[in-house]
């Protein structure tokens, strides 16, 4: 396998995690809600389902008390903000240290243990593409995160319950005015939200790096927070940032596995770098983030 083969085949199995926790940002970003803490909620996710499969629980039932931990933590966050009229950013922020802090208290007994993770599933005929092959061989997680990245786009783009979303993003007062429930929206929002940053987490955790280390998630919330923006608030163009991020994040291993005499650390700074180029470029076209930005995102909504 060349270095080409070894990045495409990787490529959506990497991009998994940034994907996962970037949908689930852009349903609680469109309903008008920023939480940043989606680092932490994904280290929480990861630690619950890395000790379940460990002792036996098997990956299904990792995933959901992962997904449930990760929404769980995600209404801590929206009870503050949303009942109290909090600062998103400050509670964000708390929350995924919060996570964080979590993860690794739970996660101490258990550092440097390995998991076995989930067998591929080719696709007859496809699988077997020169070059291109590796495409088509991934495990479920991977399969099923396609198909949630098509049902968020019928959401959004067909969906009335999309619709009703974006609705009390953009105004919230009016969608109140005409008796939606902004609040209850909203907490809804940020449980989807942390449940697929936790589904997220799981992934990381006992499917493509099935092992468990402290700070194992390693920035990979905080890019999935960026990929919404890289994104314009797009579920498409999230879906091909997450995917030349998890490219980015494998060209490393390539490289030295080439042979390239580049630092090592170097590389592993490669998507953080195209992170912050990225954003830089985006943020420069101003008309671009007002045409699909969330008019109220950030904003605290009262009754008047």
């Amino acid at each position: 396998m060349n270095a080409v083969e070894f990045v495409l085949a990787g490529m959506l199995a990497a991009a998994t995690p940034f994907l996962l926790a970037a949908l689930g940002e852009l349903v609680a970003e469109r309903a008008g809600v920023l939480n940043l803490g989606v680092e932490g909620l994904m280290a929480f996710g990861a630690v619950i389902a890395f000790i379940i499969v460990f002792h036996g629980g098997g990956h299904f039932l990792a995933f959901l008390a992962a997904g449930l931990g990760g929404a769980l933590l995600s209404l801590v966050f929206a009870a503050v903000v949303l009942g109290f009229n909090a600062n998103q950013v400050a509670t964000g922020l708390a929350i995924g240290i919060l996570g964080q802090g979590l993860s690794a208290l739970f996660g101490k007994t258990y550092e440097s243990l390995t998991v076995k993770a989930l067998p591929k599933i080719s696709i007859p005929g496809l699988s077997d593409i020169p070059v291109l092959g590796g495409l088509f061989s991934q495990d479920i997680v991977v399969w099923l995160s396609l198909l949630v990245t098509v049902a968020i786009w019928a959401m959004f783009a067909y969906g009335k319950v999309g619709l009703v979303i974006r609705a009390v993003g953009e105004n919230p007062k009016a969608a109140h005015a005409i008796g939606y429930p902004v609040i209850a929206i909203r907490f809804a929002a940020v449980a989807v939200g942390g449940m697929m940053a936790g589904f997220a987490g799981a992934y990381a955790a006992t499917i493509y790096t099935p092992l468990w280390a402290d700070g194992m998630i390693a920035g990979r919330g905080w890019i999935a927070i960026a990929l919404v923006v890289f994104g314009t608030w797009l579920t498409g163009r999230i879906f091909l940032g997450a995917c030349l991020f998890g490219a980015v994040s494998l060209m490393g291993l390539a490289a030295q596995a080439t042979g390239l005499d580049v630092s090592s650390q170097l590389l592993a700074c490669l998507p953080y770098l195209v992170t912050i180029i990225v954003l830089g470029i985006i943020s420069a076209d101003r008309r671009l983030l007002k045409l699909n930005g969330v008019a109220s995102l950030g904003e605290p909504f009262e009754r008047s």
